[in-house]
């Protein structure tokens, strides 16, 4: 697996869910709890608002050794000094992510249902690729729910990291587990949509990892 590639647990920030004022606290929480890798998400931000959202929550990110990428825009992550971004169909294409970040970055890449595309995205150069919405998602309700069987299909055609994305619960882990086994699980709602970060981070590791023991390696 990649150097950069901690564990299963891949937190994303959110606008309303980690307000500016609170962004802090509560990704500090979830990094606590366990969170493996951090993504700067918040859309309608100004650059400059994001530049300096982004270079907090990377000196917050750098005391527990674990990433942060930021979504959307490379020339961003850049400016911070994040490990990487992620891009989907509307932003800068993988390749050029991987010209302005450098051949160490991590680049995330929105696949969606096509395997086909995640097979392409890797061939540009991507860190991993994310499939989803894998369930109804409260963040982005708008996001058609793909088969679970595309992970089966895609772990026999990429190597890099795969991602599961989209209303992932503590409810719905164990199916997301058995049916498409991914390497890591992206959440927002499931660990910023609660009181307390750190222990709903904290709740999805310790059900991942007896689910590891429950299930065992893939096959």
């Amino acid at each position: 697996m990649k150097a950069w590639y901690r564990g299963p647990l891949y937190v994303i920030t959110d606008p309303v869910l980690t307000p500016p004022l609170h962004l802090v606290d509560r990704v500090g929480a979830a990094l606590r709890g366990g969170a493996d890798l951090v993504q700067l998400r918040h859309k309608g931000a100004d650059p400059d608002q994001l530049i300096a959202e982004g270079r907090v929550l990377l000196a917050l990110c750098r005391r527990f050794g674990v990433p942060l990428i930021v979504n959307d825009h490379p020339d961003i992550a850049r400016a911070i000094g994040a490990d990487g971004v992620h891009v989907g169909k509307d932003d800068p294409p993988v390749a050029e992510a991987r010209r302005i970040l450098g051949p160490e970055a991590i680049i995330g890449a929105s696949a969606y249902g096509s395997v086909d595309l995640a097979v392409e995205l890797e061939r540009q150069g991507a860190s991993y690729v994310a499939f989803g919405a894998v369930f109804p998602s409260p963040t982005k309700p708008e996001e058609p729910v793909v088969p679970l069987s595309v992970f089966r299909e895609a772990r026999k055609r990429v190597s890099v990291p795969i991602v599961a994305i989209g209303g992932i619960t503590l409810d719905n882990l164990e199916i997301l587990y058995r049916e498409a086994r991914p390497d890591l699980f992206a959440v927002v709602s499931a660990v910023f949509g609660t009181p307390d970060p750190e222990a709903a981070a904290r709740r999805l590791k310790e059900r991942w990892r007896e689910l590891d023991a429950r299930y065992g390696p893939q096959g």
